[in-house]
């Protein structure tokens, strides 16, 4: 389904469900249940698509010791939910081969499965099972980036021609299910493979595909820093969403080339305003640096190495042109820019992003300008920054207005170095969730019940990401929450009753 529909669709139709199953009332996003434990939610053994040991076992760790009931519940919901819903894993030709889902989308996008299963892999090394399913990804995603490295989400049959072909001026490959180039679509899937590198010392899915992929990726990048000339690439949509589509035939406004690469989209999959998505840029100065490693020490090829590295250098350069006096926040990182003076000040909930720079390792957390930047995306200057009753944070033009998204909030709370700050993130999710268990897309944040995607893996993951970090780092943030001071007892029917998003 078409990710606009689905989103109008579900706010209505999921929280019209929710009500009618759970709800004696609602008011602030809180969901009152009659019921003395929290509610199953989670998938059935029996229907779970990939089965972990060693997430079972963190899942059983945080039920035992995490005081906050709730968090520890919406943890078990969470964090397994890309094993349980989205991952079809097989062996073809005696290698793994893992075909992963973005939830209510069947399709696989290259950025969100990344994300969707980078948090278990520090598991790897107690679950082979897990490091396979895994290999099987990075597998995947080569194959994905050989039919098309343009393409940003594809089908598991290779033959599926997309119904976008209608609609789409560029060159769709059965296959692909969407081609929208977004720089953030090739780093990803070099994150993955080199921090599966990293933890578990497993070279073996480094073959020829691996090789032909990446090879693919730096003439992609190189294609769109478009130097002389325009490159192979354009895409035009026959739609009344703006962002849907990109002006000027398919090629976006005009860039000054200067050795950054253009992004015609953003990873909201929405256009570019100006095609220099400064995020991105900086996450490919990272990817660039991880996969010269990579060649030089698995590939044993110091050419593509240092074709790798010297690529990485260009674009970093380039970047240090481009930071922004602001009169309230002083020097800043901009959103977008143009290399002819435009910029584009806001930032996205999706990531890559502004906020998360440290998360991808594309700047150190304590950078000045960066805490500059978070500063102002944090604020209500940042035009995406929605304040709300109950909540507060980034959103995306993805969803319109005032809606905040659970992965800026995840997210904040990762890049915080405030202890306070990371326990007021917890706060926001762990009230806002509207009594489903889950993380979704987005919601308004002064009614959570009314929220987008029910069904939203990349959220669910990050979030139980933030809480296993908040676990090993800040155990006491996650402690059961006071009890409330009652001045008249309850009956006892009335101590059936639980309030999610209370903790009482």
């Amino acid at each position: 389904m078409h990710r606009r529909k689905f989103l109008r669709q579900s706010a209505l139709a999921g929280a019209g469900v929710l009500a009618s199953k759970y709800t004696k009332a609602f008011n602030g996003g809180r969901m009152f249940l009659n019921v003395d434990e929290f509610p199953v939610v989670r998938v059935p053994v029996g229907e779970r698509k990939f089965k972990s040991e060693a997430v079972e076992n963190l899942i059983n760790e945080m039920q035992a010791n995490v005081g906050n009931k709730e968090l520890a519940w919406l943890f078990n919901n969470c964090f397994p939910n890309t094993l349980d819903t989205t991952v079809e894993y097989s062996v073809i030709n005696g290698k793994p081969d893992t075909f992963v889902i973005t939830g209510d989308i069947d399709a696989m996008w290259l950025r969100d499965s990344t994300a969707q299963v980078t948090p278990y892999l520090p598991l790897c090394k107690k679950d082979k099972a897990l490091q396979k399913m895994i290999e099987g990804v990075i597998r995947r995603q080569n194959k994905c980036i050989i039919i098309d490295p343009y393409a940003n989400a594809f089908y598991k049959d290779a033959t599926k021609v997309s119904k976008w072909k209608e609609t789409d001026i560029t060159d769709m490959k059965p296959g692909v299910h969407e081609r929208k180039w977004e720089i953030d679509s090739l780093c990803y899937p070099i994150r993955l493979a080199y921090n599966f590198w990293k933890e578990t010392g497993d070279t073996a899915p480094f073959d020829e595909h691996w090789k032909e992929a990446m090879t693919l990726i730096i003439k992609t990048f190189k294609e769109q820093q478009r130097i002389g000339n325009q490159g192979p690439y354009s895409f035009q949509r026959k739609t009344a969403w703006a962002t849907d589509g990109v002006p000027m035939g398919g090629y976006g406004y005009p860039t000054r080339p200067d050795g950054l690469i253009n992004s015609m989209f953003r990873p909201s999959d929405d256009a570019t305003i100006f095609p220099y998505l400064i995020p991105s840029n900086y996450f490919a100065v990272k990817s660039l640096t991880q996969l010269g490693e990579m060649w030089e020490k698995i590939g044993k090829d110091l050419d593509k190495s240092n074709e790798a590295k010297a690529l990485s250098k260009q674009v970093y350069v380039a970047l240090q042109d481009f930071t922004v006096m602001h009169p309230k926040y002083g020097q800043i990182f901009p959103y977008e820019v143009n290399g002819y003076g435009s910029i584009n000040l806001m930032d996205d909930a999706n990531v890559p992003s502004l906020l998360a720079m440290p998360y991808l390792e594309t700047i150190f957390p304590s950078n000045v300008t960066y805490l500059n930047t978070r500063r102002y995306v944090l604020s209500e200057d940042n035009p995406f920054f929605f304040k709300g009753t109950v909540a507060e944070g980034i959103g995306s033009p993805h969803t319109g207005l005032n809606k905040v998204w659970p992965i800026g909030i995840s997210m904040r709370g990762l890049t915080s170095t405030d202890t306070k700050e990371m326990a007021e993130c917890i706060e926001m999710l762990r009230t806002t969730h509207a009594g489903t268990g889950f993380m979704h897309e987005s919601f308004d944040p002064s009614a959570p019940i009314d929220f987008t995607r029910k069904w939203f893996a990349w959220s669910n993951t990050l979030f139980g990401e933030f809480i296993w970090k908040m676990y090993r780092e800040h155990k006491d943030l996650l402690k059961a929450p006071p009890a409330p001071v009652v001045a008249n007892p309850p009956t006892k029917e009335k101590s059936r009753w639980k309030i999610f998003g209370t903790g009482k």
